[in-house]
């Protein structure tokens, strides 16, 4: 297996996705250098994106949009199979330039103050996460999210 510590610069292609241990995945998509050399339908290499570190897990989660340039340092593992995406652990990240307008589509995002909720129009189930990531639960509707919170708190001390 092919590993090598590299920066790569690529754009957010949807909303960070929280995982499991405090983790977050998000996929880079990645346009060559010399991309006029290129034909041009040319795919774009995405590069799936992991991170375990909370500042950058809260950063993806609060502050990155899909559209945002950034760039990734840390640990490329090569795909054993053709056609599978890279997969790079992150463990420095920077913010090159940020999407002109935020992009909303069928999920959004919101804080119920130390907490990150994802509403679904397809679904009635709210996933609840901490701002830095750890799951809450599934709350089964919009009403039930104030309960899970408070159970969490409860069960968790109080900390988020």
């Amino acid at each position: 297996m092919d590993t090598r510590h590299c920066a790569v610069d690529g754009w957010v292609d949807a909303i960070p996705v929280p995982g499991p241990r405090d983790t977050v995945t998000f996929d880079l998509v990645v346009r060559p250098a010399d991309i006029d050399a290129l034909d041009d339908d040319a795919p774009d290499t995405i590069v799936t994106c992991t991170s375990g570190d909370p500042r950058i897990t809260h950063e993806l989660l609060n502050g990155i949009q899909p559209g945002d340039l950034l760039r990734a340092t840390g640990t490329l593992v090569q795909p054993q199979t053709p056609g599978d995406p890279a997969r790079l652990t992150v463990d420095a990240l920077e913010v090159l330039d940020t999407a002109l307008v935020p992009v909303l589509r069928e999920m959004v995002l919101d804080r119920y103050g130390d907490y990150v909720v994802i509403f679904d129009a397809d679904r009635d189930q709210v996933p609840v996460f901490t701002a830095y990531g750890a799951w809450v639960g599934l709350a089964d509707n919009p009403d039930a999210i104030a309960t899970l919170i408070d159970i969490h708190e409860r069960v968790n001390g109080g900390d988020a």
